[in-house]
């Protein structure tokens, strides 16, 4: 099974030493609220006649989903945390890379976390997901951005290939350059395709960027936190193999369709 029920750590403990080419973490942020959604599914209505198809998927609701994301403190998250990073070193290939995705409220802990476990000369990059979505505050400059620490288990053999994205300027208009470390996707919209309704869902188009660029062609991609599995689709879709778990039985069904629906 590519997806399983279980907490990170249960799966840690499961995985072939020196195995894993790319662990990615999207853990719970500690907002200390409960991340609500409702789930998505596709329904078949008729199409007008002579659209060249008999039927076409479109969104209802289904499922409520829900999942807690609150710890007693940031210390409690982060002795969470740490159990399941060193679970986990174990099975990372010596070439591997780990992109943990965080946010204000404990990437600085994070960081020094990722220091102390693997060295600060296995930093890589501070990467910053823009998004632009979300709301602002007459207190402060609005919070539009995510963390994603990337490091490597060793820093003179992890693979990378740099991605390329539309370049900005006049002299470049309409070709490519390569990715900087602030990286300008759009969150998913409420009409977009790929919306399962899971709260936090993250998109395709970012995953897609970092698998990509950090997991060479066949290599595993180990997603612990997996959620609606945008990770797992991503490296399917890429040609690498998808291995992830969550402790939502939610999470864990709508990871298993879209990776069956990518694979069919």
């Amino acid at each position: 099974m590519t997806v399983h029920l279980a907490d990170w750590l249960e799966l840690a403990h499961t995985l072939d030493a020196a195995s894993v080419d790319l662990l990615y973490a999207d853990p719970p942020f500690n907002t200390g609220k409960t991340q609500q959604g409702i789930e998505r599914v596709s329904t078949k209505e008729p199409r007008p006649s002579g659209s060249g198809s008999e039927s076409n998927p479109s969104p209802a609701a289904g499922a409520r989903l829900a999942y807690a994301d609150t710890f007693a403190s940031t210390a409690a998250w982060l002795a969470w945390l740490r159990e399941r990073l060193e679970a986990t070193l174990p099975a990372l290939k010596p070439t591997a890379s780990i992109l943990l995705h965080v946010d204000w409220r404990t990437s600085h802990h994070a960081r020094l976390l990722l220091d102390e476990l693997l060295g600060p000369d296995h930093f890589v990059n501070h990467l910053i997901w823009t998004y632009g979505l979300g709301g602002s505050s007459p207190r402060r400059f609005a919070r539009k951005h995510d963390d994603i620490l990337f490091y490597a288990v060793d820093p003179e053999r992890y693979h990378f290939e740099p991605p390329m994205v539309p370049a900005t300027s006049n002299r470049m208009k309409g070709r490519l350059k390569k990715a900087t470390d602030v990286l300008d996707i759009p969150a998913i919209n409420n009409m977009a395709h790929e919306r399962t309704g899971y709260p936090t869902q993250k998109p395709l188009a970012l995953l897609r960027l970092l698998v990509t660029a950090c997991c060479p062609p066949g290599g595993l991609v180990l997603d612990p936190c997996c959620g609606s599995g945008t990770t797992l689709e991503a490296a399917a879709a890429s040609g690498r193999r998808p291995l992830g778990c969550d402790i939502n039985p939610h999470a864990v069904a709508i990871a298993r369709r879209r990776l069956a629906s990518s694979k069919g």
